[in-house]
């Protein structure tokens, strides 16, 4: 417990110093990118292999590619943002093969490689763009995500019945689920009445970005597990002791990230003024 108290402090730190200490885009950008290549070496681990001799090359080879990748999309917005909308497409797929695991694993092919380069980069492209635009927005974002977990982990460790999943997760319920949602609702509300002046359209309009950005979280957290579950691991890497892999620490920010980045861009293009 101590030891991953110790880490989540460390993370914590650097995080925070990445996105309030100074205003130069580098340390930033920085964090993006090691994020980009370590959750794509523990992506290409995770990855069916017919060689299985080579695949410590290929994953080193994948993460190198991640990076690049990842670099190329955050200078280029508009290319961010249609690989968001790919991510968000892919994500709403995503729903049909977590439903019929493990009945249907045909989602588990060559193709993960692609796809895991499309979420990978297009969570770390939009949480840096999210904090560009504001590092308070982003602090928003993970303390919706996380606030939203926390409640789902409380509520249905006391009520939960109901398996949403039990499949993929047997320890996540409806009522947690329900948990979760109702703790974001409240920290939206916070939000809205003390930090923005929105007429009632807008304020309803981000209310329902920021719910659908919690179910993105709950899909992102599910489908690693699958992945995990099919691939028959507990943890996704071990390079952050007593949390396992990075991609464990954002799994929920994988889909989360990209709903609310494009969430945001086209509120925008409405005039809804955050």
């Amino acid at each position: 417990m101590f030891e991953r108290i110790k880490t989540a402090l460390v993370l914590v730190a650097v995080v925070l110093s990445c996105m309030f200490a100074t205003s130069s885009h580098y340390p930033m950008l920085a964090l993006m990118l090691v994020a980009a290549g370590v959750g794509g070496y523990e992506w290409g681990k995770l990855m069916p292999r017919q060689v299985q001799t080579h695949h410590l090359n290929f994953t080193y080879i994948y993460a190198f590619c991640m990076v690049i990748i990842a670099s190329i999309t955050l200078y280029f917005r508009d290319i961010a943002f249609l690989l968001w909308c790919v991510s968000i497409c892919i994500w709403l797929l995503s729903i049909y093969c977590v439903k019929n695991y493990p009945k249907f694993d045909g989602w588990y092919n060559k193709g993960l490689n692609t796809v895991g380069i499309v979420l990978i980069c297009s969570a770390v492209t939009s949480i840096y763009y999210v904090w560009i635009n504001s590092p308070w927005w982003l602090m928003y974002l993970f303390l919706l995500v996380w606030g939203a977990d926390s409640g789902a982990y409380f509520v249905g460790r006391k009520l939960g019945r109901r398996k949403m999943v039990p499949n993929v997760s047997p320890n996540k319920s409806i009522e947690g689920l329900i948990g979760g949602l109702c703790t974001s609702v409240l920290i939206v509300m916070v939000v809205q009445l003390h930090y923005l002046h929105l007429s009632l359209r807008d304020h309803l309009l981000f209310l329902s970005l920021s719910i659908v950005t919690v179910l993105g979280s709950v899909l992102g957290d599910l489908f690693e597990s699958m992945i995990k579950r099919r691939v028959g691991v507990k943890d996704s890497g071990n390079i952050l002791p007593g949390h396992g892999g990075v991609l464990d620490r954002i799994d929920s920010l994988l889909a989360a990230a990209p709903i609310f980045a494009a969430g945001v861009y086209l509120l925008k293009l409405i005039g809804v003024d955050l």
